[in-house]
């Protein structure tokens, strides 16, 4: 019985969708006027995984991800740079989808820009008026937060706090309450601007999600997701806005929060030169060692970036590849009572708010007792369908290319020879070429680096 632990109610609750087993998930994508970087990988690898261990259970997900496609952000950005807005966030969003695609985070069914979605939010934002909980100054309309008393039920809290997400959109001296935050900003001059009947102007931060997910799932859906920044105030102003306008609560049953991402004890930040982004990070190392990585972290929990880290991750991945290449062409020698236990640990994991760390214990010491006593075929194929939720495991065998293969023969030659310096030589042309020759008794065994 899958459960799941939700920020809401801050327990863990047996997850039942709202209707049947359709599954409606939303996300909150990138806000793309910069390369995404590793916190941006972590939590959307940690969701690919939850989605596609959702749909391996049975439930039909529609996920849904919005990308913030018109921000101060992108403005100021693009203004430094001396380039359109909507060309540059539309270039750094065909670089995110490019991350993504070498993450093989491959879960998402439909990604929403915010930018086609300006009628819904205008509506939205009527809505809001129409109702007494927006009020009009200067500069736009802004959310009233006196009029919801539930503000800060998710949080916990009403107050920011220094790890937050903040949107400099909702400053202005004009506010009736500090916490007020930004509907429809009024345009300025040489900025991106939309025509309204509430006037001509751009949309706030908080109000995109939810039009967006209102056009696809109505008032309530199932599952919220997002990382821990996101809590406060930017999902706590989503279910101000959309349980006022439908009087429907809640907004979302589960709520889903991934933990922060740290790099060497410290917070990630350009101003500390600690700053990497995904692209960074797969010059030096595979996709499936970054995934990996992030997905042998509990979701929920903090993650420590360092090289040491990282370098751990590879060589334990490298060790379990070794092992499941091996198996195709070896015999089972375990009973199949074992391999159903195996299944269900693992299930039993994941069940448990994807208790990613629990579910690759069991599967070390799977891989451990088939190293020992054989498994073949049988234990190639649950890898493989655990593989299809985690997307980790070389499970081909390593093709080496001719070119590679006869530096090998000559440096087998030269060792031969008893001509070590020349093998050594050959062994670093060979690693040049991205490869590595490891000797052993059966002879050299070849790896990419």
């Amino acid at each position: 019985m899958l459960k799941l632990y939700n920020t809401l109610t801050r327990k863990k609750e047996t997850f039942k969708p709202l209707k049947d087993n359709k599954v409606n998930l939303f996300v909150c994508g990138i806000t793309p006027y910069d390369y995404s970087h590793i916190g941006h990988a972590k939590t959307y690898v940690q969701f690919d995984v939850i989605v596609k261990y959702l749909r391996y259970k049975g439930y039909k997900v529609f996920y849904l991800q919005n990308i913030t496609d018109i921000d101060d952000k992108i403005i100021k950005r693009a203004k430094e740079l001396n380039l359109d807005p909507k060309s540059l966030a539309k270039e750094y969003e065909s670089y995110y989808h490019e991350d993504m695609k070498l993450l093989n985070v491959n879960s998402v069914t439909k990604y929403a820009k915010a930018t086609g979605y300006i009628k819904e939010i205008t509506s939205q934002v009527e809505r809001l008026i129409k109702k007494g909980y927006a009020y009009k100054i200067s500069d736009g309309y802004y959310f009233n937060l006196s009029k919801f008393k539930d503000y800060g039920k998710l949080a916990g809290r009403t107050i920011e706090g220094a790890e937050d997400a903040l949107s400099r959109i909702d400053d202005s001296k004009e506010k009736k309450n500090k916490g007020d935050f930004c509907l429809w900003k009024f345009s300025k001059m040489g900025e991106p601007v939309w025509k309204s009947k509430i006037g001509d102007g751009r949309s706030g931060w908080h109000i995109e999600d939810t039009a967006i997910t209102e056009s696809f799932f109505g008032p309530q859906y199932d599952i919220h997701g997002g990382a821990k920044d996101l809590i406060f105030p930017h999902h706590e102003a989503e279910i101000a806005q959309m349980e006022s306008i439908s009087g429907k609560k809640p907004l979302v049953k589960y709520w889903l929060h991934t933990g922060f991402l740290n790099v060497s004890g410290k917070k990630m930040s350009k101003s500390l030169g600690n700053f990497y982004t995904i692209r960074d990070v797969l010059k030096k190392y595979n996709p499936k060692v970054l995934r990996f990585f992030f997905i042998q972290t509990h979701y929920r929990s903090q993650i420590d970036f360092s090289e040491q880290n990282i370098e751990n991750a590879k060589n334990s991945l490298e060790r379990i590849n070794e092992s499941i290449i091996k198996l195709k062409n070896s015999k089972d020698n375990l009973p199949e009572k074992y391999y159903k236990k195996v299944k269900e640990d693992f299930i039993n994991a994941m069940d448990d708010d994807f208790d990613t760390p629990k579910a690759f214990a069991i599967l070390f010491n799977f891989i451990k007792e088939i190293n020992k006593k054989g498994g073949g075929k049988k234990a190639y194929k649950l890898i493989s369908e655990i593989d299809n939720i985690f997307n980790i495991f070389d499970l081909k065998k390593l093709k080496t290319p001719k070119k590679i293969k006869d530096l090998i023969k000559e440096r087998e030659k030269a060792r031969k020879n008893k001509d070590f310096k020349e093998a050594d030589m050959i062994r670093e042309i060979i690693k040049k070429e991205g490869y590595i020759v490891e000797d052993s008794e059966k002879g050299p065994i070849i790896k990419r680096l």
